[in-house]
This record gives C-alpha cells, sequence and structure tokens, in this order.
C-alpha cells in the first residue's frame, strides 16, 4: 500500500476518476484519506491540468488515497508514465499535508507533475483547484 495525491483528472467524479480506475481493473478500492495541499502553479491544458511543483507557489488542491501498489500502474498509464520515456508527467515522490478528520498528518505520496519546460504558452489557473476552475470556465 501507498499513498498518492491526485489533483487533476484523477480526482474522485473527474473523467478519469481514481475510484472508477480502480474498479475497472479489479484492483481493491482507493481509501480516501483526506484533502490536501501542495504548492506550486496549476496550468489549464484543456482537458486536464499540469502541475509544476514550487514550494514559493501557491496551493494546489487535491485529495490523499491509500492505494494498493498495483493500481500504480494504472495511473502511470493513464498519465503516459513509462521507465525510460520522457513524456509530459512524470512521477514524483513528495510529502503532503493531510487533513485526517481531527489532525493532520504529513505522508510520503506519489505525485505526476508537469516539467516547468511544458507550460510555457499554457494558461495559469489561479485559485489552485481544477475542479473548480473547470466547472465555472466559459
Amino acid at each position: 500500500m501507498q499513498h498518492v495525491f491526485v489533483y487533476g483528472t484523477l480526482r474522485a467524479g473527474e473523467v478519469n476518476d481514481i475510484n472508477r480506475a480502480a474498479e475497472r481493473n479489479g484492483i481493491a478500492m482507493p481509501r480516501w484519506i483526506g484533502a490536501a495541499f501542495v504548492h506550486g502553479k496549476l496550468f489549464d491544458f484543456g482537458s486536464y491540468p499540469g502541475l509544476v511543483l514550487d514550494a514559493q507557489g501557491a496551493r494546489i488542491r487535491g485529495d490523499v488515497y491509500e492505494i494498493d501498489d498495483t493500481l500504480v500502474l494504472v495511473l502511470d498509464e493513464i498519465e503516459d508514465v513509462y521507465p525510460g520515456v520522457e513524456g509530459l508527467f512524470r512521477a514524483h515522490r513528495l510529502h503532503v499535508d493531510v487533513d485526517m478528520q481531527d489532525a493532520r498528518a504529513s505522508l510520503d505520496c506519489l505525485i505526476y507533475p508537469v516539467s516547468a519546460a511544458a507550460v510555457q504558452r499554457m494558461p495559469q489557473i489561479e485559485g489552485g483547484d481544477w475542479v473548480e476552475h473547470r466547472a465555472t470556465r466559459p
């Protein structure tokens, strides 16, 4: 088991919903741990966002799940992350502060950011929440 921070289309109710991805592949359902934020800049790629991690950046909203290790391969496929292949997204590990009921915990999470070079002509998402941004854009 491991933890993953999802900030875009892998969030619940979105096109690549992590729960539906697990169900489609016969993998144990992810367990929602809590809402969380990382620091960076969020960009609009049209049908999905891209996150550039930046400790001095804005708070980017997401969710942390505990997942079965076999789900990582499915998430890698969704994000087009393959060993030895340079793509838009990359698998990265980051300690994320998670709000859990009456406590806060720092968990080591898998996250899929993009490189700063990939966002040069992309509009930045103000507010740091993909779901809110997608729902309110024209």
